[in-house]
Protein backbone atom coordinates (compact mmCIF):
# COMPACT_ATOMS: atom_id res chain seq x y z
CA UNK A 1 0.00 0.00 0.00
CA UNK A 2 1.59 3.72 -1.23
CA UNK A 3 1.83 5.88 1.40
CA UNK A 4 -0.58 9.02 1.49
CA UNK A 5 1.61 12.00 2.98
CA UNK A 6 -1.38 14.46 2.99
CA UNK A 7 -3.78 12.20 5.56
CA UNK A 8 -4.78 13.96 8.46
CA UNK A 9 -5.18 11.76 11.71
CA UNK A 10 -7.69 12.26 14.50
CA UNK A 11 -6.67 11.57 17.82
CA UNK A 12 -8.23 8.50 18.19
CA UNK A 13 -6.00 7.40 14.73
CA UNK A 14 -2.77 8.68 16.09
CA UNK A 15 -3.53 7.25 19.69
CA UNK A 16 -4.19 3.73 17.54
CA UNK A 17 -1.11 3.89 15.98
CA UNK A 18 0.98 4.13 18.54
CA UNK A 19 -0.95 0.94 20.62
CA UNK A 20 0.27 -1.05 17.35
CA UNK A 21 4.17 0.43 17.52
CA UNK A 22 3.94 -0.18 20.84
CA UNK A 23 3.03 -3.80 20.48
CA UNK A 24 5.16 -4.45 17.66
CA UNK A 25 8.00 -3.00 19.30
CA UNK A 26 7.49 -5.37 22.52
CA UNK A 27 7.88 -8.26 19.95
CA UNK A 28 11.21 -6.95 18.80
CA UNK A 29 12.69 -5.93 22.32
CA UNK A 30 12.10 -9.66 23.14
CA UNK A 31 13.49 -11.17 19.95
CA UNK A 32 16.58 -9.12 20.65
CA UNK A 33 17.35 -10.23 23.75
CA UNK A 34 16.91 -13.71 22.16
CA UNK A 35 13.54 -13.92 24.10
CA UNK A 36 10.70 -16.13 22.64
CA UNK A 37 8.55 -13.48 20.62
CA UNK A 38 5.23 -13.49 22.35
CA UNK A 39 2.22 -11.08 22.71
CA UNK A 40 -0.82 -11.48 25.59
CA UNK A 41 -4.06 -11.89 24.55
CA UNK A 42 -7.26 -11.62 27.20
CA UNK A 43 -8.89 -14.75 27.02
CA UNK A 44 -12.24 -14.17 25.10
CA UNK A 45 -14.29 -17.01 26.70
CA UNK A 46 -17.05 -17.38 28.14
CA UNK A 47 -15.29 -18.21 31.63
CA UNK A 48 -13.37 -14.69 31.25
CA UNK A 49 -17.07 -12.53 31.49
CA UNK A 50 -18.82 -11.40 34.24
CA UNK A 51 -21.54 -8.94 34.95
CA UNK A 52 -20.77 -5.56 36.65
CA UNK A 53 -23.82 -5.15 38.49
CA UNK A 54 -22.48 -1.64 39.68
CA UNK A 55 -22.20 -0.53 35.81
CA UNK A 56 -25.33 -3.01 34.94
CA UNK A 57 -22.73 -4.29 31.82
CA UNK A 58 -21.28 -7.41 30.70
CA UNK A 59 -17.18 -7.03 30.70
CA UNK A 60 -14.21 -9.29 30.29
CA UNK A 61 -12.11 -10.55 32.96
CA UNK A 62 -8.42 -10.03 33.19
CA UNK A 63 -7.06 -13.58 32.43
CA UNK A 64 -4.68 -13.65 29.30
CA UNK A 65 -2.77 -16.12 27.34
CA UNK A 66 0.32 -15.99 25.59
CA UNK A 67 0.84 -16.51 21.81
CA UNK A 68 4.31 -18.00 21.04
CA UNK A 69 6.29 -17.50 18.04
CA UNK A 70 8.40 -20.71 18.88
CA UNK A 71 5.73 -22.67 19.65
CA UNK A 72 4.51 -24.87 16.69
CA UNK A 73 1.08 -24.71 17.76
CA UNK A 74 0.84 -21.06 17.79
CA UNK A 75 3.72 -20.14 15.55
CA UNK A 76 0.96 -19.61 12.74
CA UNK A 77 -1.33 -17.70 14.61
CA UNK A 78 1.22 -15.08 16.24
CA UNK A 79 2.75 -14.21 12.62
CA UNK A 80 -1.13 -14.00 11.49
CA UNK A 81 -1.46 -11.97 14.57
CA UNK A 82 2.04 -9.91 13.51
CA UNK A 83 0.68 -9.31 9.73
CA UNK A 84 -3.23 -8.36 10.86
CA UNK A 85 -2.05 -5.55 13.01
CA UNK A 86 0.16 -4.39 10.39
CA UNK A 87 -2.34 -4.48 7.56
CA UNK A 88 -4.31 -2.21 10.21
CA UNK A 89 -1.58 0.26 10.65
CA UNK A 90 -1.28 0.90 6.85
CA UNK A 91 -4.78 1.21 6.51
CA UNK A 92 -4.82 4.04 9.46
CA UNK A 93 -1.43 5.71 8.10
CA UNK A 94 -3.63 6.11 4.31
CA UNK A 95 -6.77 7.68 5.80
CA UNK A 96 -8.68 4.58 4.19
CA UNK A 97 -11.14 1.79 5.31
CA UNK A 98 -11.59 -1.80 3.81
CA UNK A 99 -14.18 -4.45 5.41
CA UNK A 100 -13.11 -7.62 7.29
CA UNK A 101 -13.67 -9.21 3.92
CA UNK A 102 -11.22 -6.72 2.42
CA UNK A 103 -8.77 -7.26 4.63
CA UNK A 104 -8.36 -10.61 4.18
CA UNK A 105 -7.61 -10.59 0.51
CA UNK A 106 -5.10 -7.92 1.26
CA UNK A 107 -3.10 -9.90 3.57
CA UNK A 108 -4.13 -13.22 1.74
CA UNK A 109 -0.65 -14.16 -0.28
CA UNK A 110 1.00 -17.45 -0.26
CA UNK A 111 4.65 -17.50 1.62
CA UNK A 112 7.61 -17.58 -0.16
CA UNK A 113 9.27 -20.43 -0.24
CA UNK A 114 6.23 -22.84 0.82
CA UNK A 115 3.01 -24.33 -0.40
CA UNK A 116 1.63 -22.57 2.91
CA UNK A 117 -0.74 -19.65 2.73
CA UNK A 118 -1.26 -16.84 5.14
CA UNK A 119 -5.13 -17.57 6.03
CA UNK A 120 -6.89 -20.70 4.47
CA UNK A 121 -10.08 -18.75 5.09
CA UNK A 122 -12.52 -15.71 5.94
CA UNK A 123 -12.48 -17.21 10.21
CA UNK A 124 -9.11 -17.10 10.04
CA UNK A 125 -8.74 -13.44 9.56
CA UNK A 126 -11.78 -12.79 11.82
CA UNK A 127 -10.52 -14.19 14.70
CA UNK A 128 -7.58 -12.37 14.36
CA UNK A 129 -8.95 -9.04 14.07
CA UNK A 130 -11.09 -9.56 17.31
CA UNK A 131 -7.68 -10.66 19.32
CA UNK A 132 -6.10 -7.29 18.36
CA UNK A 133 -9.25 -4.97 18.98
CA UNK A 134 -8.44 -7.00 22.73
CA UNK A 135 -4.77 -5.87 22.71
CA UNK A 136 -5.35 -2.34 21.85
CA UNK A 137 -8.68 -1.90 23.35
CA UNK A 138 -9.93 -0.64 20.22
CA UNK A 139 -12.97 -1.13 18.24
CA UNK A 140 -12.30 -2.69 14.83
CA UNK A 141 -13.88 0.22 13.80
CA UNK A 142 -11.30 2.46 14.70
CA UNK A 143 -8.76 -0.05 13.11
CA UNK A 144 -10.42 1.58 9.99
CA UNK A 145 -12.52 -1.88 9.49
CA UNK A 146 -15.80 -1.73 8.12
CA UNK A 147 -18.94 -3.98 8.14
CA UNK A 148 -21.75 -4.19 5.76
CA UNK A 149 -24.63 -1.41 6.25
CA UNK A 150 -27.53 -2.81 7.81
CA UNK A 151 -29.11 -0.78 9.45
CA UNK A 152 -31.51 2.78 8.84
CA UNK A 153 -32.54 6.22 10.75
CA UNK A 154 -35.31 8.68 10.29
CA UNK A 155 -35.98 11.37 12.47
CA UNK A 156 -35.61 14.59 14.03
CA UNK A 157 -31.54 14.95 13.87
CA UNK A 158 -29.40 16.35 11.27
CA UNK A 159 -25.89 14.89 11.08
CA UNK A 160 -22.37 15.67 9.79
CA UNK A 161 -21.54 12.45 8.04
CA UNK A 162 -17.98 12.41 6.74
CA UNK A 163 -18.55 16.26 6.21
CA UNK A 164 -22.03 15.80 4.49
CA UNK A 165 -24.78 17.32 6.02
CA UNK A 166 -27.70 14.89 6.74
CA UNK A 167 -31.35 16.03 7.64
CA UNK A 168 -32.90 12.98 8.72
CA UNK A 169 -36.07 14.60 8.55
CA UNK A 170 -35.72 14.40 4.70
CA UNK A 171 -34.96 11.15 3.93
CA UNK A 172 -37.63 9.54 2.00
CA UNK A 173 -39.47 6.82 2.46
CA UNK A 174 -35.80 4.61 2.58
CA UNK A 175 -34.42 6.67 5.27
CA UNK A 176 -30.30 7.11 6.37
CA UNK A 177 -28.66 4.27 5.93
CA UNK A 178 -26.63 3.83 9.27
CA UNK A 179 -22.74 3.48 8.12
CA UNK A 180 -20.78 0.67 10.13
CA UNK A 181 -18.21 2.95 11.23
CA UNK A 182 -19.92 5.92 13.36
CA UNK A 183 -17.27 7.32 15.41
CA UNK A 184 -16.51 11.05 16.18
CA UNK A 185 -13.96 11.45 13.36
CA UNK A 186 -16.79 10.39 10.55
CA UNK A 187 -20.40 11.06 12.59
CA UNK A 188 -21.27 14.45 13.96
CA UNK A 189 -24.51 15.17 15.50
CA UNK A 190 -25.54 18.87 14.52
CA UNK A 191 -29.00 19.75 15.48
CA UNK A 192 -31.43 16.98 17.68
CA UNK A 193 -34.95 17.97 18.51
CA UNK A 194 -35.88 14.51 19.36
CA UNK A 195 -36.94 13.47 22.89
CA UNK A 196 -36.47 9.79 22.77
CA UNK A 197 -35.45 6.87 20.47
CA UNK A 198 -37.30 4.44 19.15
CA UNK A 199 -35.71 1.03 18.18
CA UNK A 200 -37.55 -1.58 16.51
CA UNK A 201 -36.12 -5.33 15.39
CA UNK A 202 -36.80 -4.86 11.96
CA UNK A 203 -36.60 -2.97 8.72
CA UNK A 204 -40.72 -4.11 7.91
CA UNK A 205 -41.91 -2.35 11.03
CA UNK A 206 -39.54 0.33 10.77
CA UNK A 207 -41.13 1.14 7.27
CA UNK A 208 -44.45 1.08 9.30
CA UNK A 209 -43.49 3.70 11.28
CA UNK A 210 -41.37 6.00 8.88
CA UNK A 211 -45.29 5.82 6.41
CA UNK A 212 -46.83 6.68 8.86
CA UNK A 213 -44.17 9.67 10.51
CA UNK A 214 -44.37 8.08 13.59
CA UNK A 215 -40.96 10.10 14.32
CA UNK A 216 -42.88 13.94 13.50
CA UNK A 217 -45.72 12.72 15.40
CA UNK A 218 -44.05 11.96 18.38
CA UNK A 219 -40.80 14.13 18.06
CA UNK A 220 -38.24 11.18 17.74
CA UNK A 221 -35.66 8.99 15.98
CA UNK A 222 -36.49 5.59 14.83
CA UNK A 223 -34.26 3.12 13.73
CA UNK A 224 -33.78 -0.12 13.08
CA UNK A 225 -30.84 -3.38 13.05
CA UNK A 226 -31.92 -5.73 11.20
CA UNK A 227 -32.92 -8.05 13.57
CA UNK A 228 -29.65 -7.95 15.62
CA UNK A 229 -28.33 -4.60 15.32
CA UNK A 230 -24.77 -4.67 14.10
CA UNK A 231 -21.79 -3.33 15.32
CA UNK A 232 -22.57 0.05 13.88
CA UNK A 233 -26.35 0.22 14.85
CA UNK A 234 -24.93 -0.34 18.46
CA UNK A 235 -22.36 2.37 18.61
CA UNK A 236 -24.47 4.84 16.79
CA UNK A 237 -27.38 4.39 20.18
CA UNK A 238 -25.16 4.57 22.35
CA UNK A 239 -23.58 7.88 21.12
CA UNK A 240 -27.05 9.51 20.63
CA UNK A 241 -27.61 7.74 24.34
CA UNK A 242 -24.83 8.96 25.97
CA UNK A 243 -24.14 12.22 24.16
CA UNK A 244 -27.12 13.44 23.58
CA UNK A 245 -29.28 12.23 26.96
CA UNK A 246 -31.91 10.65 24.48
CA UNK A 247 -33.74 7.60 26.07
CA UNK A 248 -33.54 4.30 23.95
CA UNK A 249 -36.89 2.27 24.04
CA UNK A 250 -36.73 -0.97 22.16
CA UNK A 251 -39.88 -2.59 20.22
CA UNK A 252 -39.10 -6.22 19.69
CA UNK A 253 -40.72 -9.17 19.27
CA UNK A 254 -41.84 -11.10 22.15
CA UNK A 255 -39.66 -14.27 21.78
CA UNK A 256 -36.72 -15.38 23.12
CA UNK A 257 -34.56 -13.72 20.14
CA UNK A 258 -36.05 -10.47 20.95
CA UNK A 259 -35.52 -11.12 24.80
CA UNK A 260 -31.88 -11.78 23.52
CA UNK A 261 -31.36 -8.26 21.12
CA UNK A 262 -32.76 -6.32 24.04
CA UNK A 263 -29.98 -8.06 26.61
CA UNK A 264 -27.26 -7.46 24.06
CA UNK A 265 -28.55 -3.67 23.44
CA UNK A 266 -28.47 -2.87 27.26
CA UNK A 267 -26.00 -5.26 28.75
CA UNK A 268 -23.36 -6.20 25.65
CA UNK A 269 -22.77 -9.35 24.30
CA UNK A 270 -21.04 -12.45 26.21
CA UNK A 271 -19.25 -13.16 23.17
CA UNK A 272 -17.98 -9.88 22.79
CA UNK A 273 -17.47 -8.34 26.18
CA UNK A 274 -14.51 -6.41 25.51
CA UNK A 275 -16.96 -3.64 23.59
CA UNK A 276 -19.55 -3.25 26.13
CA UNK A 277 -18.51 -0.16 27.95
CA UNK A 278 -18.53 1.88 24.33
CA UNK A 279 -21.67 -0.29 23.26
CA UNK A 280 -24.13 -1.30 26.56
CA UNK A 281 -26.81 1.02 27.42
CA UNK A 282 -27.81 -0.28 30.65
CA UNK A 283 -30.83 1.92 30.67
CA UNK A 284 -32.65 1.23 27.62
CA UNK A 285 -35.97 0.22 28.60
CA UNK A 286 -38.20 -2.60 26.75
CA UNK A 287 -41.32 -1.47 25.62
CA UNK A 288 -42.55 -4.58 23.80
CA UNK A 289 -43.66 -6.61 22.83
CA UNK A 290 -45.23 -8.47 25.86
CA UNK A 291 -46.19 -12.06 26.61
CA UNK A 292 -49.52 -10.75 27.94
CA UNK A 293 -50.14 -8.64 24.95
CA UNK A 294 -52.03 -11.16 22.85
CA UNK A 295 -55.12 -10.83 25.46
CA UNK A 296 -54.58 -6.85 26.28
CA UNK A 297 -54.57 -6.47 22.73
CA UNK A 298 -57.44 -9.17 21.89
CA UNK A 299 -55.08 -10.85 18.93
CA UNK A 300 -56.44 -13.71 16.97
CA UNK A 301 -55.19 -17.29 17.78
CA UNK A 302 -54.28 -17.35 13.94
CA UNK A 303 -51.57 -14.59 15.05
CA UNK A 304 -49.74 -17.40 17.74
CA UNK A 305 -46.55 -19.34 16.80
CA UNK A 306 -45.56 -22.30 18.63
CA UNK A 307 -43.00 -22.41 21.01
CA UNK A 308 -40.30 -25.21 19.86
CA UNK A 309 -38.18 -27.32 21.92
CA UNK A 310 -35.11 -24.74 20.75
CA UNK A 311 -37.02 -21.49 21.84
CA UNK A 312 -37.94 -23.38 25.00
CA UNK A 313 -34.59 -24.37 25.83
CA UNK A 314 -33.08 -20.68 24.42
CA UNK A 315 -35.90 -19.13 26.68
CA UNK A 316 -34.53 -21.07 29.99
CA UNK A 317 -31.01 -19.46 29.41
CA UNK A 318 -32.05 -16.19 28.87
CA UNK A 319 -34.41 -16.69 32.49
CA UNK A 320 -30.82 -17.40 34.16
CA UNK A 321 -28.80 -14.90 32.87
CA UNK A 322 -27.56 -12.88 35.52
CA UNK A 323 -28.75 -9.03 34.70
CA UNK A 324 -31.92 -10.96 34.44
CA UNK A 325 -32.15 -13.51 36.98
CA UNK A 326 -33.12 -11.28 39.94
CA UNK A 327 -35.66 -9.17 38.07
CA UNK A 328 -39.15 -9.75 39.13
CA UNK A 329 -40.88 -8.34 35.67
CA UNK A 330 -38.41 -10.17 33.54
CA UNK A 331 -38.80 -13.80 35.10
CA UNK A 332 -42.32 -13.76 34.34
CA UNK A 333 -42.27 -12.04 31.08
CA UNK A 334 -40.63 -14.79 30.10
CA UNK A 335 -42.57 -17.84 32.30
CA UNK A 336 -45.65 -16.16 31.19
CA UNK A 337 -44.31 -16.94 27.56
CA UNK A 338 -43.62 -20.64 28.35
CA UNK A 339 -46.55 -20.75 29.57
CA UNK A 340 -48.35 -19.39 26.97
CA UNK A 341 -46.42 -22.24 25.11
CA UNK A 342 -46.53 -19.59 21.90
CA UNK A 343 -44.57 -16.60 20.73
CA UNK A 344 -45.67 -13.30 18.76
CA UNK A 345 -44.31 -11.31 16.55
CA UNK A 346 -44.76 -7.45 16.55
CA UNK A 347 -46.22 -7.45 12.93
CA UNK A 348 -49.16 -9.45 14.46
CA UNK A 349 -50.85 -6.14 15.93
CA UNK A 350 -51.78 -5.41 12.78
CA UNK A 351 -54.22 -7.95 13.61
CA UNK A 352 -56.34 -5.04 15.01
CA UNK A 353 -55.22 -2.84 12.56
CA UNK A 354 -52.60 -1.80 10.10
CA UNK A 355 -51.57 1.28 11.91
CA UNK A 356 -52.10 -0.58 15.65
CA UNK A 357 -49.06 -0.39 16.42
CA UNK A 358 -48.18 3.12 15.39
CA UNK A 359 -51.36 4.50 16.66
CA UNK A 360 -52.20 2.44 19.57
CA UNK A 361 -49.69 0.13 21.05
CA UNK A 362 -46.51 2.61 21.39
CA UNK A 363 -48.12 6.01 22.17
CA UNK A 364 -50.15 4.24 24.94
CA UNK A 365 -47.14 1.88 26.08
CA UNK A 366 -45.12 5.64 25.79
CA UNK A 367 -47.88 7.22 27.66
CA UNK A 368 -48.33 4.71 30.57
CA UNK A 369 -44.25 4.14 30.90
CA UNK A 370 -45.26 0.65 30.66
CA UNK A 371 -41.64 -0.85 30.13
CA UNK A 372 -39.73 -4.04 31.68
CA UNK A 373 -35.73 -2.76 32.47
Amino acid sequence: MAKNTEVKLSKRDIQTLENLTNMAEIVIKQAKRKKDPAVNIPVRALSNVSFNERKRIIEMGKRTSQRQLFNLSQAKSFMQTMLVASGTKQLIEQGKSTSIRGLYYLLKHTISGVKEETFNEQGECDTIIEDIEVILNSLREELHLAAENRGTMVGNITVIDNGDEIDCTRMGSGGYAIPSIVEPNIIQFKKCTAQFILHVEKGTVWQRFNEDKFWKKHSCILTHGAGQPPRGVRRLLYRLHSELKLPIYCLLDNDPWGYYIYSVIKQGSINLAFESQRMAIPEAKFLGLRSIDFARCELSDSVKIALNDQDRKRAKQIAEYPWFVKKKAWQKEIETMLTNGFKLEVEALTNRDISFVTEQYVPQRLNEGNFLD
